[in-house]
C-alpha cells in the first residue's frame, strides 16, 4: 500500500485513539478509589497503545534494554495486552516452576488461532484437559524414545545424503550455501517422519515457499492481537489476506496428506508407520481427535520442527567459522572419537562433551525461539511482593536470559568452555540458566528429537569436512545480523567452502 493511501485512513484513526483516550480517562476517576495492585516496575506508558512504541524491529533485543532499567520482572502495557516479561533465571524460575500452574495457558494471537484451527493444537492451545489428553498422545506416540529411534533411518539416509552433495562440491571447491542446504536437510527429515513423503526439486521450492510464508504470518505484527478495535487496519496492510490465503494453502496440504494416508489402495504397501499414521489410528479410538486435531498437531510439527533444528546448526557454523580455535578442537574430539568409521552415528553422541557444549553455546548465544511461546495467567498470584493479575501475557525472555551477567562470565563472548565441568544444569530439566525449549508443563515435547538432531548434523559436518571462507573472505565479515521472524536465522545465507578431511568417503 503507498503512503498516500494510508494516510488517508489517519484522520479517522486519530479521532478514534481520543475518543477512546476520553473514555479511559472517566473509567479511571470513577475507579480513582479502588486500591490499586502492586504491580511489577516497568516503563512509563502511553494512552490506549502503552508500550508499543518501544518495540523494536527485534523484541527480545528491546525488551532486554528495557530490563537494564526496570529489572528482571517487568511489566508493560502492549496495547490492551498486560504483559509481564521475565529476563533472569531466578524470575524464570519463579514463573515455570514455583508458578507453572498459574501461568501455563496460552493468549489468543490472531495468527496462532488461525494456523491451528482454534489453537486445536499442542503448542498454541490454551490449558486444559483437551490440551493434557492430545500432548500426552503427542509424548507417547510421536515422540517417546522408542518413536524416535523407529525413524533412526530416516536420519542416517538423509544425512548421507547431503553429505555426499557436499562432497561432490568439495570436489572442484564450490562454494555451498550452507543456510539453504541445513534448511532442506531439516525440511526432508520433517517431512519423511511426520508425512511419509519428501519434497524435492521444484516441489520443494514450493514446499519452502509455503513454510516461509507460514511463519512469518506467525511472527507478523497483527494490530488486531494488541488493539481489537483496529483490527481493520491489518485488512489495510494486507496481513489478514496474507493470513487468510496461506491458511488455505497450509489446509489444502495437510488436507492431501491426510487423504493420501486414508486412500485404500495405499494399505498394500508395507510401510513404516509416520506420523499420519499413528494420528489417524489414535483418532479412531479417541473421538475427541478430529481432523482438525491432525492438523493442528501437523502445523506445529511442520513450522517449528523444520525452522528451529536448521536454524541452530546454522549459527552453530557460523559461529566456529569466527572462531578457529573451537572449530580444531570440536573436529579434533569428533575425529579422535569416531575414526575411519566414515561417518558419525547417534551411539556416538554421547562421548561427544565438547560439541555438546558447543551446541549448549549457541543456543545460549542464539536461541531459535528468543522469547519462547509467550504463556497467559489463569489467576492471580504474587511474585516478590508484585501482584501478577490474571489473564496477563507472559514472555520469559531466553535470549536476555543467556546474557545474564550475573550468571555467565563474559556473556556475549563465544566460549563453549564454560559447559565443560560447569556447575551450572543446563537443558537437564534441573536449572533455568538455559532454557531454549521452555521449562515446565509448555516445554517442548520434541525437545530430545531436536538436540539429538542438531548435535548429529553437526558433529558429521565437522567428521567429514574441512571448511573454508570462499574468496579470500575474512572471519570478521561473517554477517551476524538477525532476520527478524518467529524463529531468529542468521540475516544472511552461510555460503562456505567444504574440503574432504584426509579424503574421507562422505
Amino acid at each position: 500500500m503507498t503512503l498516500p493511501s494510508i494516510m488517508v485512513f489517519l484522520p479517522f484513526l486519530f479521532l478514534g485513539l481520543s475518543f477512546l483516550s476520553l473514555l479511559l480517562l472517566l473509567t479511571r476517576k470513577r475507579k480513582g478509589k479502588t486500591a490499586a495492585p502492586k504491580l511489577p516496575p516497568g516503563p512509563a506508558k502511553l494512552p490506549i497503545i502503552g508500550n508499543l512504541h518501544q518495540l523494536g524491529k527485534h523484541t527480545h533485543h528491546s525488551l532486554w534494554q528495557l530490563s537494564q532499567q526496570h529489572g528482571p520482572l517487568m511489566y508493560l502495557k502492549l496495547g490492551r495486552i498486560p504483559t509481564l516479561v521475565v529476563s533472569s533465571p531466578s524470575m524464570a524460575r519463579e514463573i515455570l516452576k514455583t508458578h507453572d500452574h498459574e501461568c501455563c495457558s496460552r493468549p489468543p494471537l490472531v495468527p496462532t488461532t488461525k494456523l491451528s484451527y482454534g489453537c486445536l493444537d499442542v503448542a498454541f492451545a490454551p490449558y486444559g484437559d483437551r490440551w493434557r489428553e492430545l500432548r500426552k498422545v503427542c509424548i507417547i506416540e510421536l515422540f517417546s524414545k522408542k518413536k524416535v529411534l523407529s525413524f533412526r533411518p530416516i536420519r542416517e539416509e538423509e544425512i548421507e545424503r547431503t553429505m555426499k552433495m557436499i562432497s561432490s562440491c568439495s570436489n572442484n571447491l564450490t562454494p555451498i550455501d550452507l543456510s539453504k542446504l541445513l534448511f532442506s536437510l531439516s525440511g526432508s527429515i520433517v517431512c519423511r517422519t511426520a508425512f511419509g513423503r519428501c519434497y524435492r526439486g521444484g516441489e520443494g521450492s514450493q514446499f519452502h515457499k509455503i513454510l516461509k510464508e507460514a511463519q512469518a504470518m506467525l511472527g507478523g505484527f497483527f494490530v488486531a492481537n494488541y488493539l481489537p478495535i483496529f483490527g481493520w487496519v491489518d485488512k489495510l496492510t494486507g496481513m489478514q489476506t496474507r493470513l487468510e490465503k496461506i491458511f488455505l494453502e497450509l489446509d489444502d496440504f495437510y488436507q492431501q496428506l491426510i487423504d493420501e494416508h486414508i486412500d485404500p489402495s495405499r494399505l498394500q504397501y508395507d510401510q513404516d508407520e509416520d506420523t499420519i499414521d499413528a494420528l489417524l489410528r489414535i483418532q479412531k479410538d479417541a473421538n475427541y481427535i478430529t481432523q482438525e486435531h491432525i492438523k493442528g498437531v501437523l502445523m506445529n510439527i511442520f513450522i517449528a520442527g523444520t525452522d528451529t533444528s536448521s536454524s541452530t546448526v546454522d549459527w552453530a557454523m557460523a559461529e566456529l567459522m569466527r572462531h578457529p580455535r573451537v572449530m580444531k578442537k570440536a573436529q579434533d574430539e569428533v575425529r579422535g572419537i569416531v575414526g575411519r568409521k566414515g561417518r558419525v552415528e547417534e551411539s556416538d553422541l554421547h562421548q561427544l562433551h565438547y560439541i555438546k557444549s558447543v551446541v549448549k553455546e549457541v543456543m545460549r548465544l542464539h536461541p531459535a525461539a528468543p522469547l519462547l511461546v509467550p504463556r497467559e495467567t489463569m489467576r492471580h498470584f504474587m511474585i516478590n511482593g508484585y501482584d501478577i493479575p490474571p489473564q496477563t501475557t507472559v514472555i520469559i525472555n531466553a535470549w536476555a536470559i543467556g546474557r545474564h551477567t550475573n550468571t555467565w562470565h563474559m556473556p556475549h563472548e563465544f566460549y563453549p568452555e564454560r559447559f565443560m565441568d560447569s556447575s551450572v544444569e543446563q537443558l537437564e530439566g534441573h536449572g533455568f540458566e538455559l532454557i531454549p525449549f521452555g521449562e515446565g508443563r509448555r516445554i517442548c515435547p520434541a525437545k530430545h528429537l531436536a538436540l539429538l538432531l542438531v548435535e548429529l548434523v553437526l558433529a558429521n559436518l565437522l567428521y567429514c569436512f574441512d571448511w573454508e571462507l570462499p574468496g579470500g573472505m575474512r572471519t570478521e565479515e561473517i554477517d551476524m545480523d538477525e532476520a527478524t521472524g518467529i524463529t531468529v536465522h542468521r540475516k544472511s545465507s552461510l555460503c562456505l567452502v567444504a574440503k574432504r578431511y584426509n579424503e574421507m568417503d562422505c
